[in-house]
């Protein structure tokens, strides 16, 4: 008796393009016990740490099923929920908690991210009951501790790390015994807090913003800081040299905020004439001045029941700083031209590369007006000040340029020029070498040091 021939899988199979999977949650435990499931699945995985990220990685490239976790880090999961699907109808939408309640259409393949979704939950009750306590350790402590799975029990190619997040008071250090009678529980290399030790780095580290891309002490301040204000009306001031981040900081303010639903309007103080500036802020009435065939809306008013982001406040005149102290004092303005006042409702984020404390006592800005914005003050860093965050800021650039091309990747030696780098132009310059590079790249998946011109002058 001759044996079953052993059949080849269908070549139509064999070329059929992986379904793709976004996952929302600030929980990366979740998201990675959630990827290891789809990705067993045939799932292509992407993950998001909030909604506004979320929203990105989708306008990029339309998934089939979004994933979205019960609380989001930045926005509203009802708000954000009824929004997404209006803006991508096309969409299967799963929200983790309550996928029976979905809303809308539901995709072909529901029941394949149901499953997986019940599965990642049944293994993080596993793990949490196997890891709840720590030989005295206190439940918050171990809650931080980040764990992983080796890699070999499920290939290479799939995620590994497991996390207990769970907070809860612990008892019995019972997690040896438990953990060797299912799988082993390694300690992650570095990431993992010592017992006894304060665990403020990892809270740190889970609420980074999406926007403040790095692991560094510096960065994770500016993300704890604009959690504590964003919902507040405080005023902020955000200090910082050229092309670190100033700007992102204000939208994360902005975007965390009430007011979000309402417009972030920007100026730049540096970049209009002081004889236009006036009316570009206040607004003017027909016939104020020479050209003035129309009235006009100013910024501040166009603010109205949003935010106002005074960029290079540094640059303004000292002549229309006192009548911004009259607005930021009382709330109302006089367009330019105009005997009536206006009341608007605005918060004031202004941003600086100065040192506004040193200039407000030479005289070279208003110090009233001075300490009226900068009631709240973060400050970000130079990128040689967070040197250490240079892998992570090239991973992410290029992602960001790879939604246009091709993803390329670095090589060492390409790194360890830009690790030599002085960097006087910061992240915006670190995005443009980077840019630059992909583009004389071609058709090459890899960046070599040919490829990463400084633009400097070569006598």
């Amino acid at each position: 008796m001759q044996p079953f021939p052993v059949l080849p899988p269908p070549a139509a199979h064999a070329r059929m393009k992986p379904r793709t999977a976004l996952v929302a949650s600030a929980d990366r435990s979740f998201r990675q016990r959630l990827a290891h499931e789809l990705t067993g699945l045939r799932w292509q995985v992407r993950e998001a740490e909030g909604g506004a990220e979320a929203w990105a990685e989708a306008e990029a490239e339309r998934p089939e099923a979004v994933i979205v976790d019960s609380w989001l880090p930045d926005l509203d999961v009802s708000e954000f929920l009824i929004d997404f699907r209006g803006s991508f109808p096309a969409t299967d939408v799963v929200t983790a908690g309550s996928e029976s309640a979905d809303a809308g259409p539901r995709g072909p393949y529901r029941q394949e991210l149901l499953y997986a979704l019940r599965r990642s939950q049944a293994n993080d009750t596993a793990v949490w009951n196997s890891a709840a306590a720590m030989n005295g350790v206190r439940a918050i402590d171990a809650a931080h501790a980040v764990r992983e799975l080796p890699m070999a029990a499920h290939g290479s190619g799939t995620p590994a790390a497991r996390v207990a997040e769970t907070a809860a008071d612990a008892a019995a250090p019972q997690i040896a015994n438990a953990a060797a009678s299912t799988q082993r529980i390694v300690p992650l290399r570095t990431s993992a807090i010592a017992p006894g030790a304060d665990a403020s780095a990892a809270v740190g580290a889970a609420d980074r913003l999406p926007e403040m891309v790095g692991h560094a002490a510096c960065m994770l301040e500016i993300s704890r800081r604009v959690r504590l204000v964003a919902p507040r009306m405080t005023p902020v001031l955000i200090e910082g040299p050229t092309g670190s981040g100033k700007e992102l900081v204000a939208e994360a303010l902005h975007r965390l905020s009430s007011r979000s639903r309402k417009p972030l309007v920007a100026i730049n103080c540096a970049a209009i004439p002081e004889a236009l500036l006036e009316a570009e802020l206040f607004g003017h009435t027909r016939g104020a001045f020479t050209g003035a065939v129309r009235g006009r809306t100013g910024r501040i008013e166009a603010a109205d029941g949003g935010t106002l982001f005074l960029d290079e406040i540094g640059e303004m005149p000292l002549a229309l700083q006192s009548k911004l102290l009259r607005f930021v004092e009382c709330g109302e303005l006089q367009r330019v031209g105009d005997n009536e006042t206006v009341r608007v409702d605005v918060r004031i984020i202004a941003a600086t590369h100065r040192q506004l404390a040193a200039q407000a006592q030479t005289g070279g800005f208003r110090s009233d007006l001075y300490y009226r914005l900068a009631v709240f003050l973060i400050r970000t860093p130079a990128l040689i000040a967070h040197a250490q965050d240079l892998p992570l800021l090239v991973e992410h650039f290029l992602k960001k340029l790879g939604r246009e091309m091709p993803v390329k990747r670095v090589d060492e030696d390409a790194l360890a020029k830009l690790a030599a780098h002085d960097w006087p132009g910061n992240v915006r310059e670190l995005e443009h070498v980077l840019e630059r590079a992909v583009i004389l790249a071609g058709e090459s998946p890899v960046l070599t040091t040919r490829e990463i011109d400084f633009g400097l002058t070569v006598n």
